[in-house]
């Protein structure tokens, strides 16, 4: 063939990246001792290995040790006993620390993209030119947190040795995100890499001897299930972060319920990539190749639901097979190779069994006329079209090569089909009207959503889901949050209420009977069993009856609150006019309310009226911070800007506490509201005619209907039911342990957030019960990407 055959042809030659490097490295190890413990390279107490494999060829790389429940003892007690002296270490020492990490990185980078390309089977070009890069960014990134920690975070301190657990689709960059802030936040960690992908792990526990990484700082633990299982249940752990399935993300929230282990989880995802019919086709065609076939689709955040504008439909779709007919298939360490093989023959299995089932339900699936390689676990890019809102594939994560493909008539359509998943991790929207963009991006339920682009990452910027797919961040200064802890002021611990009704003695004289009703949607409502509850006061005599709140009760007022659209739709202004009108009623009728603490529980007067004067000042502060806990703008090292968002988390429901019963309340449900959630509140058990009696200061503070809803009863009963609602997006809690635990372990059915004291109380007169740590949790973080530029 010459010269001009073979222009014409413009055919790819082979373009091997060389392993030699790498397989000198894999002959001089000995895997048999790959548990990093304490700075010591150590072999599994119980003499078990597991193998690892190359997915393009099934060939076995390494037998690796293989951890047991004492391995994991051995490892957590190296970081506690490290733990102090690195927590008190200045933040210079370990951004110095991290800083070496990250530069010691650098001088290995190759080394660490073709492990990573051998033992994951994702091309080279993805391992060299986007996870290594970036783990190393994460590094050095963090070393200017380490150093920046007081300043940044003042009265946050690390929460202590954390146990990580990583997934195999990203081994290193997953590695980089969990240990980086750790590091820079004075923690220790245990981390347990995913038995598919033990190599680049093992490479980085080399670069923490070589960099000055303390003893016992750093432990890495290869291993399965029991590995993993023993680092989530072990009490010596003081955070679980978790990038995973949601289904195991599940099992760990149950098993952590009640542990008071912090608990960060980064799950599973089913990203629409909506494309508007003014869009590039092109530049789009080009970002949906990036946001589903990156690393074979084996990404959380895979763009995988393809819904495109009715107009643009066949000559989108007509780009996209004429693409995919161009993708290369073959070996990973071939520097062409756009699709390499699947990390394993169960998922290959997996992710075919799916498209079968696709099909089944009346999905039509295409590939482009290709040979796959006669050795590993290749599968072809899958383009499924007539894809139902119901179909398999358009809503159970594939984690495989496989686009699913709908079609919208307009901007409400397009936004409705998107939110049509148990998931929220990301999504991506297409327009050259920026205008559009920005109105659909803040409606979608995911946490990070970018324009015009996908698969945008940086150390700087959070990444993290909504709904199933986890809560938590990654990266950025959210996600050094969930390495940190604020010492809040704790109070008694909380007595669980007695189940048995208490005999109330009637109270003297003749008094009209008035029994206070339940709160649901801006009415006064009778209780849907049409029991009442008696209260008594400090004297044991009768103050007066609630309503006794059922599962019904709970059911209607969620109903209440998910359909109130105007007031998380208000500006953080308008909602800032709202609380201070209800302090200045609440303030109005401050002596009645001062009386009826005293009544209730015995308070002398300076007490009741001190209580009832910080409940307005702390509506006041809510009031005033509605529009100044605001978002940010990151500046990426990129031709982008991303616009970290505050969203409600939604629809949140608070159990408040017996002590100090009006503070407990209004402290817990003004920075809800402030922050645009609406709220269903169960008050106070033992005292809840102070909720009670705010019923009318809400009816003329102008607080729409249904923002604010107040369900009286049993406090275990009711939290309980709010934990198992799935239309209940966030859950704060101060009641007792027992309760606590439950309704932790309960809320996984859409793995709501879930904030409790753990059985105690706060001091809520206190400064510190108030802030910046209550508006913390009555947000979402959303990053938008907006690229700018030609």
């Amino acid at each position: 063939m010459n010269i001009l055959e073979r222009y014409h042809a413009m055919e790819y030659g082979p373009a091997p990246e060389a392993r030699n490097e790498a397989d000198a490295w894999l002959a001089g190890r000995d895997f048999s001792k790959a548990l990093f413990i304490g700075g010591d390279w150590k072999a599994a107490g119980g003499g078990k290995t597991f193998d690892t494999s190359e997915p393009s060829s099934g060939k076995l790389l390494a037998k690796v040790s293989d951890a047991n429940a004492a391995d994991i003892d051995a490892a957590v007690a190296a970081a506690a006993k490290a733990l102090p002296k690195w927590s008190a270490s200045s933040g210079y020492q370990r951004a110095k620390v991290l800083y070496a990490i990250g530069r010691a990185m650098q001088r290995h980078q190759r080394l660490f993209a073709v492990l990573e390309t051998i033992d994951n089977g994702k091309p080279i070009r993805e391992s060299r030119d986007i996870d290594v890069p970036l783990a190393i960014r994460h590094f050095i990134h963090h070393a200017g947190w380490a150093q920046a920690l007081d300043r940044d975070f003042p009265g946050q301190k690390g929460v202590g040795v954390v146990g990580q657990i990583i997934p195999w689709n990203f081994p290193l960059l997953m590695l980089a995100w969990k240990i980086a802030p750790a590091l820079a936040a004075g923690c220790t960690v245990v981390l347990k890499p995913a038995e598919f992908t033990p190599l680049t792990s093992i490479l980085f526990a080399e670069i923490c001897e070589r960099a000055g990484v303390p003893k016992g700082v750093v432990n890495i633990v290869q291993g399965g299930p029991e590995a993993g299982a023993a680092i989530v249940n072990h009490p010596g752990i003081q955070k679980i972060a978790f990038t995973g399935s949601s289904e195991v993300g599940k099992i760990i929230r149950k098993a952590t319920a009640g542990s008071g282990k912090k608990l960060s989880l980064e799950l599973g995802g089913k990203s629409a990539f909506i494309v508007f019919e003014d869009a590039d086709l092109d530049s789009a065609v080009e970002g949906l190749v990036d946001g589903i076939w990156f690393n074979q689709g084996q990404v959380c955040c895979a763009g995988s639901r393809l819904l495109v504008q009715e107009g643009i439909a066949d000559a989108l779709i007509a780009k996209v097979k004429t693409r995919m007919s161009r993708l290369r298939v073959g070996s990973p360490l071939d520097k062409n190779t756009d699709i390499g093989p699947l990390v394993d023959l169960t998922q290959l299995d997996r992710v075919k069994g799916l498209i079968a089932e696709g099909a089944r339900q009346g999905a039509v699936c295409w590939q482009p006329d290709a040979t796959l390689p006669s050795s590993g676990y290749y599968h072809l890019p899958t383009l499924a079209t007539g894809v139902s809102p119901a179909n398999i594939l358009a809503q159970e994560e594939v984690f495989g090569p496989v686009l699913a493909t709908m079609t919208f008539r307009n901007t409400e359509e397009a936004i409705e089909l998107a939110n049509n998943t148990r998931y929220g991790l990301a999504a991506s929207v297409w327009s050259e009207n920026v205008n559009l963009t920005l109105h659909v991006a803040p409606q979608l339920k995911a946490g990070v959503v970018w324009v015009n682009g996908t698969n945008m990452f940086d150390a700087a910027c959070g990444f993290g889901g909504y709904r199933e797919s986890g809560f938590g961040r990654e990266g950025g200064r959210e996600g050094m949050f969930e390495y940190l802890s604020a010492k809040l002021p704790l109070g008694p611990v909380i007595k669980p209420a007695t189940s048995s009704a208490q005999p109330v003695e009637q109270a003297d004289g003749v008094a009209i009977d008035r029994t206070a009703k339940l709160f649901i949607g801006g009415k006064q409502v009778r209780p849907d069993g049409n029991y009442s509850l008696a209260v008594a006061t400090a004297k044991g005599k009768l103050a007066g009856e609630v309503g006794l709140g059922s599962r019904k009760d709970i059911r209607d007022a969620v109903s209440a609150a998910r359909a109130c659209k105007s007031w998380p739709e208000a500006t953080a202004y308008n909602r800032s006019q709202v609380l201070y009108y209800l302090a200045e009623n609440l303030s109005g009728r401050a002596e009645e309310f001062a009386a009826r603490l005293t009544e209730l529980t015995g308070a002398n007067a300076k007490a009741a009226r001190d209580e009832v004067e910080l409940s307005i000042e702390r509506l006041f502060l809510y009031a005033g911070l509605a529009d100044k806990f605001e978002g940010r703008v990151h500046q990426p090292p990129a031709r982008a800007v991303t616009l970290a968002l505050h969203e409600p988390v939604g629809v949140v429901g608070i159990v408040a506490p017996d002590d100090q019963p009006l503070l407990g309340f209004i402290s817990l449900v003004a920075p809800a509201l402030a922050m645009g959630n609406t709220v269903v509140a169960v008050p106070s058990e033992r005292y809840p005619l102070l909720a009670t009696d705010l019923y009318q200061v809400i009816e003329y503070s102008d607080v729409p209907a249904g923002a604010v809803n107040i369900v009286t009863g049993r406090t275990a009963e009711l939290a309980v039911v709010l934990a198992k609602h799935d239309d209940v997006d966030g859950l704060w809690l101060f009641t007792d342990a027992d309760t606590c635990a439950k309704a932790e372990a309960e809320s996984i059915g859409n793995l709501k957030r879930v904030w409790s004291g753990n059985g105690r109380s706060l001091d809520w007169a206190s400064e510190d019960a108030a802030g910046d740590v209550f508006l913390r949790r009555a947000i979402e973080v959303k990053n938008v990407w907006v690229p700018y530029g030609d």
